[in-house]
This record gives C-alpha cells, sequence and structure tokens, in this order.
C-alpha cells in the first residue's frame, strides 16, 4: 500500500532527523528507550515500525507530536 510506505518513509526520516538534532548516536537513543542499537537502525532504515506505546514515547522523548512523526503533520510543536 502506498500511503502507508509513505508514511514509514517519513517516520524513518523523521526519527533520524530527531535522533541526530540530539547528538545521540542509535546506541544512545536505544538506550534511552529501553531497546538495542539493531532497533533503531531497524526504524531508520528498514522500514520497521515501533509499538503505539513506544511511539508515543519517543514523541514525548523529543517533545514533538505522534502526528509529526508519522508525517501527518509538518509541525513539530
Amino acid at each position: 500500500m502506498k500511503i502507508k510506505s509513505e508514511r514509514t518513509t517519513l517516520f524513518s526520516e523523521r526519527i533520524k532527523e530527531l535522533r541526530l538534532s540530539q547528538n545521540l548516536t542509535q546506541a544512545e537513543l536505544a538506550n534511552k528507550l529501553g531497546f538495542n542499537r539493531g532497533t533503531i537502525g531497524d526504524w531508520e532504515t528498514r522500514g520497521k515500525e515501533p509499538s503505539f506505546i513506544t511511539l508515543c514515547d519517543i514523541a514525548s522523548l523529543f517533545d514533538v507530536t505522534i502526528d509529526y512523526l508519522l508525517g501527518y503533520s509538518d509541525s513539530n510543536d
């Protein structure tokens, strides 16, 4: 499904962008969220998606909305 693919790509790009904006490595972000580095790599490059609860944790950590993470909004406030 094309829409899912576009949303997954936006999520991958945004989580990487947010991680880099905080000068975090994949390992550091993984540690903050309670995952291993490979999971963060999967989200950023392999199109894998976190659970809803984890998505909430990511949004909270970076102080952005879930809509922003998923590409439904371009505003990260």
